[in-house]
């Protein structure tokens, strides 16, 4: 939003934009990860390994476009529109838009499966499940609605919560793993590689919002320099999160019984300290799906507005409130997050999780494939203003762009074939909006 005269209280800081890379990228899905690995024997912690190197060459991306494009709000999607125009941005922001829909109805999911601990009415009753979803997500909307400042303070105070008690349990489960539990080391039945390449699709997953603190630019204070910073930093806390849990809760859980658990880390956490903690780990499953939700909501809120506000969408999403909000993109898509939460409620919990994670997976790296291509489209743009090495540019690009090419091969047939029907669907929605809106 461009309101540069606003003073910088009103804008977020390097705290605020890290814990939106932490806590956007630390969904819930975090604590369903290690039952989903699990099945692939310890071989997955490579995959692990493999996407945290991929996700640096992608942090280093977003990092370096803020730094050449400091003022435009929207991330993926106004950096694939500076480096290649208007119709490849409009499919980044579609793409985006569609996965963040889905991967924010997967959330509301989490979120309910974690509240069912403490209200088991909600793992057996769908309609009460259903309901606290729908519930969760309006105060979210309305929350976001009252100012980035205020959605930026909740995003801080709920990544700080959710992240105490990962790191206890992957710090402290450090200390009681047993070595036969990571044995056999790769039970996928396939090629090491072909292993490596399945899990690592499912822990890419859990790096997507690695791009959050470049989508609201024009909110963030001295945004070419807060943007790299928070971007790398809060990828390093995530990794470190992710790393020292996946390693404990598999070294203390034998692979047979972690693969059919549904709260792995409440399970590890019981191990350590006693049947009470899976309460509080749960708890923190329950925040964080809660903060993420916010993150996403307020990042989904401003690619619309920034697509909209550059006219290649509806005028109806650039629309704001008094406190600068573009509440009616935020509105809309929470309807549609609301209905993708309601067509989901039937199958068993983890199922859906995957069908959501494969479509939503496969959208989300559209933008990242793009964005990397369009760093070196406008790096090679301003060359003559730039000081530096090109080659490293160059170099950078290609390795984000071949990691991101690797995760969509990753996610699957199923995923490709739907997501690629999806993505071609909006052509005709371009056509018909340029008409409109010239």
């Amino acid at each position: 939003m461009p309101h540069h005269s606003e003073p910088s209280q009103k804008k977020l800081g390097l705290w605020t934009s890290t814990s939106l890379v932490v806590g956007n990228m630390i969904g819930a899905g975090v604590f369903l990860m290690p039952a989903a690995l699990a099945s692939f024997g310890s071989i997955s912690l490579l995959g692990w390994l493999f996407s945290a190197i991929g996700a640096f060459f992608l942090a280093r991306v977003f990092g370096n476009l803020s730094r050449l494009l400091p003022q435009v709000t929207g991330g993926p999607y106004a950096y694939t529109r500076s480096g290649f125009g208007d119709f490849a941005g409009f499919l980044v922001a579609w793409s985006y838009a569609i996965a963040l829909s889905c991967a924010n109805a997967a959330i509301v999911i989490s979120w309910v499966s974690a509240l069912s601990v403490f209200f088991p009415v909600l793992a057996t009753h769908t309609v009460a499940a259903a309901g606290t979803g729908l519930v969760t997500i309006w105060l979210l909307t309305w929350i976001n609605t009252r100012g980035v400042v205020v959605s930026g303070r909740l995003q801080l105070a709920t990544t700080i919560l959710k992240i105490l008690p990962l790191i206890i349990v992957g710090i402290g489960g450090l200390f009681f793993i047993r070595a036969e539990n990571f044995h056999p080391f790769n039970s996928s039945g396939t090629s090491v590689f072909g292993a490596i390449t399945t899990t690592a699709a499912f822990t890419v997953f859990a790096l997507v919002g690695i791009e959050s603190a470049s989508v609201p630019a024009g909110n963030v204070s001295n945004p070419e320099r807060t943007i790299p910073r928070a971007t790398l930093l809060g990828l390093l806390i995530a990794v470190l999160v992710y790393f020292t849990g996946s390693i404990s809760i598999m070294g203390m859980i034998p692979a047979t019984q972690l693969r059919h658990s549904l709260t792995p880390y409440a399970d590890a956490a019981q191990q350590l300290f006693g049947p009470q903690a899976r309460y509080w780990v749960s708890g923190g499953i329950a925040i964080a799906a809660f903060g993420a939700l916010n993150g996403w909501i307020l990042v989904q809120g401003q690619v619309l507005y920034a697509i909209a506000k550059d006219r290649l969408f509806p005028a109806l999403f650039a629309r704001e409130n008094n406190k600068q909000v573009p509440y009616m993109g935020m509105i809309i898509n929470s309807i549609l997050v609301s209905l993708f939460m309601l067509i989901n409620y039937t199958k068993g919990l983890v199922d859906q999780f995957k069908l959501l994670m494969s479509l939503a997976v496969f959208m989300v790296f559209i933008p990242y494939l793009f964005s990397s291509m369009a760093y070196l489209m406008v790096r090679l743009k301003h060359r003559e203003r730039i000081t530096g090495n090109v080659t490293g540019a160059i170099l950078l690009a290609l390795l984000a762009f071949a990691f991101s090419l690797w995760a969509i091969a990753g996610t699957g047939e199923k995923a490709v074939y739907s997501g690629f029907i999806g993505l071609m669907a909006s052509v005709p929605v371009y056509i018909w909006i340029r008409y409109t809106n010239d």
